[in-house]
């Protein structure tokens, strides 16, 4: 049984909500003997261009400052995202991440320029052999993995797996996840520029009247997506299993690594930070929890915020949960123990 620790936080002060988190931290590294490494990381999420609910920087100071004192260098770590946006590539979503306020720590984008750069980790799962996370991730063994619990419209809700699921995948790993591999072009939309042919290192775009993907070639990249001028190649959003997918790429993005999971249960949404709207809340803050197991800590959120909200909020999201622990991937059963 897993080890959860929750400190209430219902007041959206930034300041309790920072200190909460260094509290949580400093009470899992003493009562787990946890270690660290020379350089750990923060995987965060920077909220998508005028979101306004994604957890701000000022909830992260303390724990920022944390590790100043013990000596541990860090970073804050992200992945590009897979559909058109400010956060498409490197440079805009650093700018964008720096206007959000992100500005304490180094920024490190984890997936090249367009999300082209990978690693492909072997896990030999149900619906992965292999997962194309970022690269830049392999060259760490520890993370601080923050995240922020909420509704999504795909996974039922996006905690600490999704985070490691679609925030560490590379953008042909989020497509992996959605869809089939192969993304499709909107005939009269493609503006026959060549672009996207000259970005495809596998050969698998031709130019005829239009540009045209064989799907037998393409490898899931994405570099397409991100390089059209004019949007017209797109994905194909059939969801099958997703959420069964995002636990699948949630394992391989932990795999031989010993991350610590710190998570926001505020300004609770129907969707994720990815919108680039103001969302209106659907339950009452809660706190802040941590805990070395990213499906326990899941769990005993979604456990939490349908107990105190009486609802069955975003209840389809434990699907992901329960293929989980199907294959091998942490404990839905956990200890909670709440700091007061």
């Amino acid at each position: 049984m897993s080890k959860v620790y929750f400190k209430k936080v219902t007041d959206k002060s930034e300041e309790k909500l920072s200190k909460a988190a260094r509290e949580l931290l400093e009470v899992l590294v003493k009562n787990e003997n946890h270690t660290w490494e020379k350089t750990v990381p923060m995987k965060v999420h920077f909220g998508e261009k005028g979101n306004t609910t994604y957890i701000k920087p000022a909830c992260y100071k303390d724990v920022i400052e944390y590790m100043g004192e013990n000596q541990i260098e860090s970073a804050y770590i992200e992945t590009n995202v897979l559909y058109r946006g400010s956060r498409t590539t490197r440079d805009s979503h650093i700018e964008l991440a720096k206007e959000h306020g992100f500005t304490q720590l180094p920024i490190i984008i984890a997936d090249g320029d367009h999300g082209e750069a990978y690693d492909e980790i072997q896990i030999d799962k149900e619906y992965f052999s292999t997962c194309k996370i970022g690269t830049e991730f392999s060259k760490y063994n520890q993370f601080l993995v923050m995240a922020h619990f909420k509704g999504h419209g795909s996974a039922g809700f996006g905690g600490a797996m999704k985070q490691l699921a679609m925030g560490f995948a590379a953008r042909g790993g989020k497509l992996a996840q959605h869809s089939g591999i192969s993304p499709k072009v909107i005939e009269k939309k493609c503006i026959s520029c060549g672009l996207c042919v000259k970005k495809c290192d596998v050969e698998a775009i031709e130019m005829k009247e239009k540009a045209f993907i064989h799907s037998e070639k393409c490898v899931g990249c994405a570099g397409c997506i991100a390089v059209c001028p004019v949007g017209a190649i797109v994905n194909d959003w059939s969801e099958v299993n997703f959420k069964e997918k995002l636990a699948e790429y949630a394992y391989a993005a932990q795999k031989d690594k010993d991350n610590v999971y710190i998570t926001y249960l505020i300004n609770i949404t129907k969707e994720c930070d990815c919108m680039g709207q103001h969302m209106d809340e659907v339950a009452s803050d809660i706190g802040v929890f941590i805990s070395k197991d990213p499906v326990a800590i899941d769990a005993a959120c979604i456990d939490m915020l349908q107990n105190q909200s009486e609802d069955k909020l975003f209840d389809d999201g434990r699907e992901s949960i329960e293929h989980a622990v199907k294959i091998g991937f942490g404990s839905k059963d956990y200890e909670l123990i709440e700091l007061q």
